[in-house]
């Protein structure tokens, strides 16, 4: 059985490519999320279908919470807002507690917010699969690449390798 999970932090093209990179993730869609109340404007974010029995909630948090500015206010938070949106009650208590946990391994508070899931629209195609279809673009060598070199270096049992084949 799969679940889903929705990561919003930096621009979306590099969370699509980190959670691409990951087995267990059986989809990444880029796009754009809202959530309720003061938050309910559109931000970049990626909806990730996972297999919880190959990839753990936890997993998934812990990689996203170092792979974008998790500790720090971006200058386009709004557009860049850093957010597990979480599509059932569990997954809200839970992720509040995987991330109260993991904020012994930050030196800075981390100010993701754990918020109700409500809308997702997809980007155009030509965004879509952005880093595997241009890794020798100058943002992606300069964006992504160094989210990419962590995940190997720091999750290499859930990187899959089949994408890095090529």
């Amino acid at each position: 059985m799969t679940r889903q999970i929705g990561l919003g932090g930096g621009c979306h093209w590099c969370t699509e490519a980190v959670f691409q990179s990951l087995q267990g993730v059986t989809k990444v869609e880029q796009g754009y999320i809202s959530s309720t109340g003061k938050n309910s404007n559109f931000s970049e974010a990626v909806l990730v279908t996972y297999q919880p029995e190959e990839i753990s909630l936890k997993t998934l948090i812990e990689i996203h919470l170092l792979t974008h500015e998790s500790t720090s206010n971006h200058s386009f938070r709004k557009k860049y807002r850093s957010a597990v949106y979480f599509l059932t009650p569990e997954d809200d208590s839970t992720t509040k507690e995987i991330i109260k946990n993991l904020q012994k391994d930050f030196k800075e508070p981390i100010i993701t917010e754990v918020l109700p899931f409500s809308e997702f629209e997809i980007s155009r195609l030509q965004l879509r699969d952005y880093y595997f279809s241009n890794p020798e673009k100058p943002f992606c060598q300069r964006y992504i690449e160094p989210k990419i070199q962590l995940l190997l270096r720091r999750f290499q049992k859930e990187v899959d390798p089949s994408r890095f084949d090529k």
